[in-house]
């Protein structure tokens, strides 16, 4: 950039755009400084600002992305990724950043299928079945524990169903990620909130001793009678302090008794209330017992409805299995049924593949070997005349499928890429430009590839 206040090759004012340029570097400062302190949503609000002046920067587009991955958003950050590399093609830190995805298909089905169950989750909570959202969240955060937006979602659930410490711990989860999140701290005040004043209960429940020490105090007074006379009947003084004996005695034993009573009435009532909270503590302890086996119980059969749904739900091995089964019974009876049998396998989920026997994937490689180049080529015309009748939807499917089929048909991911272009999906269009010009390099469709990305990333 120039030192001076004008363009030395047109001798334009550049004074707003140094402003723009600088304020932009500030705010890629601000979001770098959010990142390494763990504040991940500040950054991705200083570095959006940023990427909104000057939407050319690829260090502030690469860190986002590495933010949002940092947050378990991995689509949002290879959408990042993807457009830094095309506005720097080479020496581009973001190849790195897709290679590492890319070279893991396995942990990117495993990204894939936390966002579908997030999507799932979301549906269930709009219709009001909580329960079943719940289970789908456990899934999401088990397959990526970053996941942030799914433990805050998975909170809120918890607090509507007044599970308080469960909703806390998730939202710990979170600020272990993303110490700053904004909702993050929202929820957890609301949480900490009713755990204080249960708190607070308990503590003004806390007994109090209602025995206390009492002491008698007596005032004796004793009279001395003096003979009026010397005829007075010495008899009635002797009976009288026998009577004051007697007196005396009886207050004596009752001083020294009664305590010795009190104690001991305390001392019984100490046990009783020992043993009652002895035998509170107990049941306490096995009621926490009996929790603790509850929760084993429920993560075990989650466990099991998880593995239930690999192997009999929609994409589960049994159906790919069914599915491969007729493929191979209709290629055995009539082998040019060709669009038949290609509609059981496109049945068949690619997730499948990856954990489907060594067997089951050869049956399957070789049948599509043996119907792929036709199945393709039915399926590329048919795509072609939709796209030609401007039906982009149905044409996006069948060249999709027509790649699949035969991925040495370049036309068919080229006009695939324009499909997604004339409807107006520039991510995808860019992303199947890019994959024509690593798998048809030095052609004319990746020189009309290349020409296409420029004129998306401009707009």
């Amino acid at each position: 950039m120039t030192q001076n206040k004008f363009c030395t090759a047109c001798g334009a004012d550049v004074t707003r755009y140094k402003k723009i340029v600088g304020l932009a570097n500030m705010l890629f400062n601000d979001g770098l400084e959010k990142a390494h302190v763990r504040d991940l949503s500040g950054a991705v609000t200083s570095l959006r600002r940023c990427l909104k002046l000057d939407k050319n920067n690829v260090d502030a587009r690469n860190l986002l992305g590495l933010v949002y991955f940092e947050m378990g958003e991995y689509v949002s950050a290879l959408n990042e990724w993807v457009i830094s590399k095309n506005l720097k093609p080479n020496k581009n830190i973001a190849d790195d950043y897709i290679s590492m995805l890319q070279d893991n298909p396995g942990e990117l089905d495993t990204y894939s299928q936390a966002v579908k169950k997030y999507n799932q989750a979301l549906s269930y909570c709009y219709q009001g079945t909580i329960d079943l959202a719940v289970i789908q969240l456990k899934k999401v955060v088990s397959l990526n524990p970053k996941y942030v937006q799914a433990h805050q979602l998975l909170a809120l659930l918890y607090l509507c169903q007044e599970q308080w410490e469960d909703a806390k711990k998730e939202l710990l989860k979170c600020q272990k990620v993303d110490v700053n999140n904004t909702t993050t701290l929202r929820y957890l005040k609301e949480a900490e909130a009713v755990l204080n004043i249960d708190e607070e209960t308990t503590d003004t429940k806390t007994k109090k001793s209602i025995l206390e020490n009492s002491v008698f105090k007596k005032e004796k007074d004793i009279e001395s009678y003096t003979p009026i006379s010397h005829h007075e009947n010495r008899a009635w003084v002797t009976i009288l302090n026998v009577i004051a004996g007697i007196v005396i005695g009886v207050a004596v034993s009752y001083l020294l008794i009664l305590p010795a009573r009190i104690t001991e009435a305390k001392e019984g009532m100490d046990e009783s209330l020992k043993s009652v909270n002895e035998q509170l503590d107990a049941r306490t302890a096995k009621i926490s017992e009996l929790e603790q086996e509850l929760k084993t119980a429920e993560n075990q059969n989650d466990k099991l409805k998880s593995e239930l749904d690999i192997y009999i739900g929609e994409d589960g091995t049994m159906t790919a299995m069914d599915n491969l089964l007729q493929a191979v019974e209709l290629y055995l009876n009539n082998p040019e049924s060709k669009t038949e049998i290609a509609d059981s396998l496109d049945r068949i989920d690619e997730s499948t593949l990856d954990r489907a026997s060594e067997s089951f994937t050869q049956v399957y490689t070789d049948l599509m070997g043996k119907i792929g180049s036709d199945v393709g080529q039915s399926y590329y015309d048919t795509g072609m005349r939709a796209y030609q009748n401007e039906t982009y939807e149905e044409a996006i499917d069948n060249l999709t499928k027509a790649y699949s089929y035969d991925n040495t048909n370049g036309d068919a991911l080229f006009n695939l890429g324009n499909a997604y272009r004339k409807s107006g999906d520039v991510i995808r269009a860019i992303d199947t430009y890019q994959k024509v010009i690593e798998s048809f390099p030095d052609t004319e469709m990746a020189t009309r590839s290349q020409q296409f990305i420029n004129e998306l990333n401009n707009e």
